[in-house]
Order: C-alpha cells, then sequence, then structure tokens
C-alpha cells in the first residue's frame, strides 16, 4: 500500500484532491462555527508541515523524499488556487508567490526532514528547527493558533521525536 501513496504520481493527485477541498472549505463553510475550524487547519501552515513531514520520513530514501514532496505540493498549489480562481475566491498574489516559492524548496524541506529519523543531535536540531518553523511561520501567516493547531502539533512532535519508521 505504501509504495502505492508514496510515488510521485499519487502525491501530485492527492496534493491537487486536498487542495481543492482545503479552497471549498475556505468558501464554503466561513459562518459556521464547527466547520470554519476545518477550514482554518486546512488554510494554516502545520497541517500541511505535517503532511510533508509523513510524507518525508515514509518515504524510503532521502532521494525518494525529495521527489515525493515536490509534486505534492505543486498538485496543492496548482488545484487550490485553480479553484480559487473558478469559483472567483479572493486570493492574494503574494500567497501564490510565497506558497509557490514553498513548493520550489520543498525537495531541499524533504531531504531534511528525512534526516529526523537518523541517530545523533543534527537529526534532533532538524526537529527542532521543524517545530520551530511551524510554530513561528503559523504566527507570522495568521497572528493567531486554532483549536487545530494546537492538536496537530503535538502531533508533529510526537512524529519527529517519538515515532520509530523502519527504513
Amino acid at each position: 500500500m505504501k509504495k502505492y501513496i508514496l510515488n510521485p504520481i499519487s502525491l501530485f493527485f492527492i496534493g491537487a484532491i486536498l487542495g481543492i477541498i482545503s479552497k471549498l472549505l475556505d468558501i464554503l463553510f466561513v459562518g459556521n462555527l464547527f466547520m470554519m475550524t476545518l477550514g482554518y487547519m486546512f488554510s494554516d501552515l502545520p497541517i500541511w508541515v505535517l503532511l510533508g513531514i509523513l510524507i518525508s520520513i515514509y518515504s524510503d530514501t532521502r532521494k525518494k523524499a525529495m521527489i515525493n514532496i515536490f509534486p505534492f505540493c505543486i498538485g496543492m498549489l496548482i488545484s487550490y488556487y485553480v479553484t480559487a480562481e473558478l469559483t472567483n475566491a479572493v486570493y492574494s498574489w503574494n500567497f501564490i508567490k510565497g506558497w509557490t516559492i514553498f513548493s520550489c524548496l520543498s525537495p531541499l524541506f524533504a531531504y531534511f526532514t528525512w534526516k529526523t529519523k537518523e541517530e545523533g543531535l543534527f537529526a534532533k536540531f532538524i526537529s527542532i528547527g521543524l517545530i520551530l518553523v511551524t510554530i513561528i511561520g503559523n504566527y507570522i501567516l495568521v497572528r493567531t493558533f486554532t483549536i487545530p493547531d494546537l492538536i496537530i502539533i503535538p502531533i508533529i512532535v510526537y512524529f519527529l521525536f517519538i515515532k520509530k519508521v523502519k527504513r
């Protein structure tokens, strides 16, 4: 099952589907308190960092992690903003530029994220850096933390520091 999910073609389509869902949640559930939280969850940085971490650490090699993450990010990016355009939703060119840069750098991020499951101090520093970037980046982008953020960040800690991954 893992090899069917963790390949570039599958991950492109998974990213594309999640991009569409994310934008539709942004549009459709703004007034509903519960769904607004769900909409925010998919618009905030922590969920995407968590997904990127999972893709990276469960890839068999660093090279596969780098190859897998890029189509996921590009699929999400394209489908999110195509959906925004087709639905006449509000979006910012600054966010498009930022997420495009993030997507282009995602193979580098995946390389280092894959290394978090190795032994040694360097792996722990990368893990701490990922958590700090998630927290600080989310605060810079949205200036708040939602309930899903406060649930996802400990999950990120779990996968980086506690969960063992067989390679």
